[in-house]
């Protein structure tokens, strides 16, 4: 028997609920260059790799239903795993992220522009084994520097999980000055009584 998937919910779906000025608190679990580059006007930056690490801190202001937002739903799925397993059910995920909401026309933030995290990956991963080929023909041995790059996609595909990505996330160039967890809770905590707009 297998267990029901996470609750998503599309972005018209979304939309109307914010319209309606219901209840509704969207954590976009992007980096923060890619949550500058674009995102849902008063969503909050909660980066997945620091809601991992500071759950406990950040579920005490998450008592609204919440919708979790990424690029394409993938870290959105992985950061609704780490607060189901917290106890925390009140989570749905952005049906598509920010590509299906941004492909919608809805309204959206937008700052400097920068590649996404995945782009990212794939331009790293790609050089890696381009420049480990090409190298092979001199030191035969970079050929398994490929084929180690290979093994790593695949898994990552298997356990959806992502290290190279995990990795290029903590770069300065992915980062905000705001990304630390007190800034985040402060931010939280400050939308009781005031809205994110600004995020």
């Amino acid at each position: 028997m297998s267990t029901p998937g996470p609750e998503t919910l599309d972005p018209i779906a979304l939309q109307e609920l914010v319209d309606a000025g219901k209840n509704v608190r969207v954590i976009d679990v992007r980096t923060p260059g890619e949550f500058e580059t674009v995102h849902i006007p008063g969503a909050y930056n909660v980066p997945l790799d620091l809601l991992r690490e500071h759950r406990d801190e950040f579920l005490a202001h998450l008592d609204e239903d919440i919708v979790l937002v990424c690029r394409s739903g993938q870290r959105a799925s992985q950061a609704e795993e780490t607060l189901r397993i917290a106890g925390l059910c009140n989570v749905h995920i952005l049906e598509g992220g920010m590509t299906a909401w941004d492909a919608q026309g809805l309204p959206v933030n937008r700052g400097a522009q920068r590649w996404d995290l995945e782009r990212q990956v794939r331009l790293v991963a790609g050089s890696l084994v381009l420049t480990s080929v090409l190298g092979s023909i001199a030191v035969p041995r970079l050929k398994w520097l490929a084929a180690g790059i290979g093994g790593g996609l695949t898994f990552a595909a298997l356990s959806n999980t992502c290290a190279m990505g995990a990795v290029l996330s903590k770069l300065p160039y992915n980062r905000g000055a705001g990304c630390d967890p007190q800034t985040i809770v402060a931010q939280l905590t400050e939308s009781k009584t005031a809205p994110a707009e600004g995020n």
